[in-house]
């Protein structure tokens, strides 16, 4: 069943819905925003964010200054569970990459997907190269990431184009790509070659690559990543230098993976 047929079901409990509606609008992006933002970004009514916040604020998943609302350290708990499940497997792969930052002088990272947004699931960093603070359980937006380009390449290409003709675009640089058929052939070319990379479409003077972690059967459950600052280090030099030791890091984190 899928995810409209679902919603007319009897199964479906739209209040959930609707307050996970409200939970994902927040981002390392909109830290902090007031009902009627969360209204224009949902599409739900103005009375209705209000109810859903001051739910969640009761709970202590939210907090409230003044007509803004935030979320809390209390949202980490809906998160922590399956971020403990899976720690032993990245904590596994941190020596490998540990040995790939300190070969380059570059940062790395692992992230799976997670709805519209990458998850960072484990991360090395040898400089901090972006304006925002990234560590385990940071997420970014999927479709301007060097990772969650990847990750989005290899979806069953039913649940891509959904996907892709649902998201809001937005730009963040000139770089940005918020063209949905641009970015599908983007995808269908990592496909193809079996990596991806951008270049400062997230934020200016960033850019990165990145490779697929598959599982034994081929199945692609996350991605690694290597960034670079744009002025240090060039594209051709990200290419020809960098991307055969990710390719090869992926592979080794790729063994630990299948004997956990």
């Amino acid at each position: 069943m899928n995810r409209d047929d679902f919603k007319e079901s009897k199964d479906y409990i739209q209040s959930i819905d609707r307050m996970f509606q409200v939970l994902n609008t927040f981002s390392v992006e909109n830290p902090s925003l007031t009902t009627s933002e969360i209204a224009q970004m949902t599409g739900l009514s103005r009375p209705t964010v209000r109810r859903i916040l001051l739910t969640l604020e009761y709970l202590g998943y939210v907090k409230s200054d003044h007509a803004n609302f935030s979320l809390t350290m209390k949202i980490i708990e809906l998160s922590s569970v399956y971020l403990s499940s899976q720690t032993s497997v990245w904590q596994m792969a941190q020596p490998v990459m540990e040995s790939f930052v300190r070969e380059t002088g570059e940062s790395s990272s692992i992230s799976i997907l997670d709805d519209d947004n990458i998850l960072y699931v484990a991360r090395v960093s040898e400089k901090r190269i972006m304006s925002i603070n990234l560590e385990v359980g940071s997420r970014l937006p999927a479709v301007s990431t060097s990772m969650g380009q990847v990750l989005l390449a290899y979806l069953p290409d039913d649940e891509l184009k959904e996907r892709l003709n649902k998201f809001q675009f937005k730009k963040f640089t000139e770089n940005t790509i918020v063209d949905k058929d641009e970015l599908y052939e983007i995808l269908m070319d990592i496909r193809k070659k079996g990596w991806g990379g951008v270049d400062q479409q997230l934020e200016e003077g960033v850019r990165s690559i990145a490779v697929p972690i598959r599982k034994l059967n081929g199945q692609v459950i996350a991605a690694i990543n290597c960034s670079v600052h744009a002025g240090r280090v060039s594209k051709q030099q990200l290419l020809e230098e960098f991307l055969p030791k990710l390719k090869e890091m992926a592979r080794l984190i790729e063994k630990i993976v299948s004997i956990r």
